[in-house]
C-alpha cells in the first residue's frame, strides 16, 4: 500500500511543523496543562496522563498524519495538529484535532501553521479541497477557521458522541483549490502584520 501523504516537515518564521513522536511528550504534557485544555467539554484534548496514548493513537491510524507544532524561538512543542480523513483517491485532506497551549493562542503560530499545511496540501499534494471540522458550539475554533478564509459547508447534525456523552453537531468548513491563491495571499498579509 502506498502511503499518501508521506511524512514531512515544514517551517516558517514562527513555527516548525514536524512529524509527531513520543519525543514531544513532555513538552505536550506541559502544554496541555497551560489553560487546563483537557477540561474543555466541547473538544477532546488529552491531559498529561493521557498524552503518550494520544500520540500513539494518532500515529497508528492510517487516515492520520500527525504533527507537533514547535515554537521556533524555544524549540518546544506548543501543540499538535493532524492531516486526517485522508482521501488519496479524491485528493482531499482535513486539517484537524489541532490544539495549542493557552499562552500560544491568538499569536501568529496558528496562522503560520495553517499556511504551511495548506500550502503543502495544495502545492505539493495537489489537493482539490482541504476541510476543517469543529463542534458547532466551539466558537473560538470556528472564528479561527473562518479567519483562515474557509467557507462553511454546513452543519453535520448529531455527528458524533463526545466523551462526556453529549452529542456533537459538527460545523464543516473547506477551502477549495481555486480559492487557495487568495487565501494564501491573505494569510501572508496577516503574518506580515505580526512582524512589522
Amino acid at each position: 500500500m502506498t502511503i499518501w501523504p508521506n511524512p514531512f516537515s515544514v517551517e516558517g518564521r514562527h513555527v516548525a511543523v514536524v512529524p509527531l513522536s513520543q519525543a514531544h511528550h513532555d513538552d505536550l504534557a506541559e502544554a496541555t496543562a497551560d489553560g487546563d485544555l483537557h477540561a474543555l467539554w466541547y473538544t477532546t484534548i488529552p491531559d498529561a496522563a493521557g498524552m503518550a496514548a494520544e500520540i500513539d493513537r494518532r500515529r497508528a491510524l492510517p487516515t492520520m498524519l500527525p504533527f507537533a507544532i514547535l515554537d521556533k524561538s524555544s524549540g518546544k512543542a506548543i501543540g499538535m495538529t493532524t492531516y486526517m480523513n485522508i482521501d488519496k483517491a479524491s485528493r482531499r485532506i482535513e486539517i484537524g484535532s489541532t490544539w495549542y497551549r493557552a499562552s500560544a493562542q491568538r499569536t501568529p503560530f496558528n496562522t503560520e501553521c495553517k499556511l504551511l499545511l495548506l500550502q503543502h496540501a495544495f502545492e505539493q499534494l495537489d489537493c482539490i479541497c482541504v476541510e476543517f471540522r469543529t463542534h458547532v458550539l466551539n466558537t473560538q475554533s470556528r472564528r479561527a477557521i473562518e479567519r483562515l478564509g474557509a467557507k462553511l459547508d454546513g452543519i453535520l447534525r448529531s455527528h458524533m458522541i463526545m466523551p462526556n456523552g453529549t452529542v456533537r453537531d459538527t460545523a464543516a468548513y473547506s477551502i477549495i483549490a481555486s480559492e487557495w491563491p487568495a487565501v494564501k495571499a491573505n494569510l501572508h498579509w496577516k503574518l506580515d502584520r505580526y512582524t512589522t
